[in-house]
Formats: structure tokens, C-alpha cells, sequence
């Protein structure tokens, strides 16, 4: 059965989240009018318009309402909630920074919203929220808290769960993890984000489930290889994950990366015991075919294993439709396709990493973070070979 969807979104352009989200309901998973969700898009809410706006010219189109406010969106210009569910899509867009270096997307605002309507009409529905809960734990923390008390079904986080691993690698529930590290590239945040989760999405598969995270420092500089010259990560989880980008520059990772501004190594200690690390490769690692997202990790008496998050690029940007397709079960159910523990936990890890950042690689203790706990569920990722790429829409 169809499903009737809002989506409140930052900006609406070619190739923003919203576009490639939003977009494969209304041009189907491939954006070529082959294969679609069971949803509908109803309405619309946009909360900048860029000279590059594509929302007015698709509203026409697809004659979905273009609304004014949020609450004009999710109740279909009447008075109460008239849609079955929720894609809140607060990335991209020109928004403030904080003094850490954090842009300021209005997610939580956004949410905010959403949630007075359920509130005045004494329902909810799922919601989606893309990528991390917000910048700023409190203000995640406040969403998780109001999501639960208006028992609204939660989905979020990042793509890189559900892409393509190569080669395939899926860590049995119940494992018992050594170390891990994840390589990621990009802006610090945005990006850090992505290579949190998808770091996250392995090791909540470890003995026990996931038990919480008890500290965290970024290391930027020469400071980013001293916990791993002490033992307190493994080079050589590193350096199989590094053989897994499938394209950097040549010559010393250390130097390179020590020079590269966006670069740092986000320390997790977590509060079994566990340590890992995600290494934002910048200056040695770039774009390549696929991009610079890979994991390495060993199981005890296991061999070292690792992989790469294989993004398909450029068009139509398959991973997201994989998403979509989480995103759509948990409409049509109303239970989330995996759990929105992992988003806020993997939020938290990254708020204290650019708090130790801006405080020049300080030890953040995390006890709120300590308190998440939560078990995998599984949900499949991308299988078989990604769709060709295909010229760009106009």
C-alpha cells in the first residue's frame, strides 16, 4: 500500500540531500522512472531557496504542495497531521558555525516542529533524519528524549550503512573485536560523521552489543600517530584499511596528512574496553572510484579483515536509494529498519571529537555516552553490482 510522505528540507538543489533522497520518490530509485518506493510525496517545505532551487519548478511538475511552514506540510494546508510519515532533510544550505567549527543546521528546529504537530494531534508517525541528530549533543539528546515521549518511530544516520562493501564483509553478531580502524577523507565534520557511523554500523556487532563509549580525543598534527606509535591502536589496522582506498597520493601518509588541515584521528574508547579509531586521511587520501571510506579489524583468532564502503558515483548515486529503502520500511511498519541508538551514540563520539579539536586534542570523558547501550539488527546492505552511472538530469 502507497504511503503519504512529507519531507522538510534545508535547500533543494541538484545533487543536495534532498535531491537525492526526496528526488527517487518522485523519479524512482535509479531517477529513471523504472523502479519506485510505495510512497508518495505530498508535500514539500523548504527553508532556503538558493538561485539554483529546483523545489518550485518540481512542485509544478509533481504537483506535491509547496508549503509555507512545516506544520502546512505534514497537515496538507488543514489543521491536523495528514501524512504517514516524515523525511526531515536539514543538510546543505547556508547555515552559521560555531565556534568549534560545527555547522548549525536547524535540524533539531526542524524536528521540533514536526513533533508539535503530532502533539496537537495526538499521533505520530516515523520520521527520517538525515545523517547525525545535530551538531550539538544537547540538542540531540533533547530529540531522542521528545521522540520517545511522543513514541515516534526514530530512523537516521548515513548512507554508508547500507552501501556496497568490497569485498563483502558482514562481522558475525556476538564476535569478539580486538581493535578497529576506520580511514575516512573529506570535511572534518561532515564527513567524520560518515566514517562514524560506518565504523559504528561493524562494532555494534561485538560480544555483548553495544555497551557505550567512555572517552574521546581527536588528534590532529603530529599528535595524530602518537596513541598508535604507544600500541593504543594498531598501525596494522590501519594500514589494511589504507590498502583498501582505491586512490591516494603518493609518498608518506604521515607527513601528508599531518600538513592537510581537515586531517585528524578520532580515539574511541569505549566502555568495554574496545579502542578504536577513525583516521581522516586528507592529504593522502581522495575521491577515487568510489570513494576513501574503508575498515579494517580482527577478530580474535581471525586474520585481519577489511573492506571498502564502495559510494556509486556519479549518478544516480545508488547507496541513497538503499537507504531509501530502509527509510520505506519503516514507514510502511512502523518500526525502524535498525536502531537510532547507533545516530545518537556515533553524534555524541563526533560533538566530543570537535570539542577535543578546538581544545587541541584534549581527552573528553563521555558518561552520557556511556549510558547508550543498544543491540544490532539486521538489515541488508547493498549486494550485486551498483546500477551504471548515467548522464546528469536537467
Amino acid at each position: 500500500m502507497k504511503k503519504v510522505v512529507a519531507a522538510v528540507v534545508t535547500v533543494y538543489y541538484r545533487g543536495s540531500h534532498a535531491d537525492v533522497i526526496v528526488g527517487k520518490i518522485l523519479e524512482g530509485y535509479d531517477h529513471d522512472g523504472k523502479e519506485y518506493p510505495n510512497l508518495e510525496l505530498a508535500a514539500l517545505y523548504v527553508d532556503q531557496f538558493p538561485a539554483n532551487d529546483l523545489s518550485r519548478e518540481l512542485a509544478r511538475k509533481f504537483r506535491f504542495r509547496l508549503s509555507p511552514t512545516i506544520a502546512d506540510a505534514l497537515c496538507r494546508g488543514g489543521d491536523r497531521l495528514a501524512v504517514d510519515g516524515v523525511l526531515c532533510i536539514g543538510e546543505h544550505g547556508e547555515y552559521p558555525r560555531n565556534d568549534r567549527g560545527q555547522i548549525l543546521y536547524p535540524r533539531r528546529r526542524m524536528f521540533a516542529e514536526i513533533c508539535d504537530v503530532f502533539e496537537k494531534s495526538k499521533r505520530s508517525v516515523p520520521v527520517f533524519i538525515d545523517k547525525h541528530l545535530s551538531a550539538e549533543w544537547q540538542d540531540a539528546e533533547w530529540m531522542d528524549r521528545r521522540a520517545r515521549e511522543l513514541f515516534v518511530p526514530l530512523i537516521a544516520g548515513s548512507s554508508l550503512v547500507v552501501t556496497w562493501r568490497r569485498p563483502e564483509l558482514q562481522l558475525p553478531k556476538e564476535c569478539e573485536l580486538i581493535g578497529a580502524v576506520q580511514v575516512g577523507y573529506g570535511p572534518f565534520e561532515g564527513y567524520g560523521f560518515h566514517a562514524l557511523e560506518a565504523l559504528q554500523c561493524m562494532l555494534e556487532r561485538r560480544r555483548g552489543g553495544e555497551t557505550g563509549v567512555r572517552a574521546v580525543t581527536c588528534l590532529t598534527g603530529k599528535a595524530m600517530w602518537e596513541t598508535m606509535d604507544r600500541g593504543e591502536w594498531s598501525k596494522e589496522l590501519l594500514e589494511a584499511a589504507l590498502a583498501k582506498v582505491p586512490a591516494s597520493a603518493q609518498g608518506d601518509y604521515r607527513r601528508l596528512t599531518e600538513e592537510a588541515a581537515e586531517s585528524g584521528v578520532i580515539f574511541i574508547e569505549y566502555s568495554d574496553g574496545l579502542k578504536a579509531a577513525v583516521a581522516m586521511m586528507n592529504g593522502w587520501a581522495y575521491e577515487g572510484d568510489g570513494g576513501a571510506f574503508t575498515f579494517a579489524c580482527q577478530r580474535k583468532n581471525h586474520a585481519i579483515e577489511a573492506t571498502h564502503f564502495y559510494l556509486q558515483q556519479p549518478e544516480p548515486f545508488a547507496h541513497f536509494a538503499y537507504q531509501l529503502r530502509a527509510i520505506e520500511h519503516t514507514i510502511q511498519t512502523n518500526h525502524p529498519a535498525y536502531p537510532v541508538e547507533r545516530t545518537l551514540l556515533t553524534t555524541g563520539i563526533l560533538d566530543a571529537a570537535m570539542i577535543s579539536r578546538a581544545e587541541r586534542n584534549r581527552r573528553v570523558e563521555t558518561p552520557h555516552l556511556a549510558r547508550i547501550r543498544y543491540l544490532p539488527r539486521d538489515w541488508p546492505h547493498a549486494q550485486g553490482d551498483p546500477p551504471r552511472p548515467r548522464p546528469p538530469r536537467r
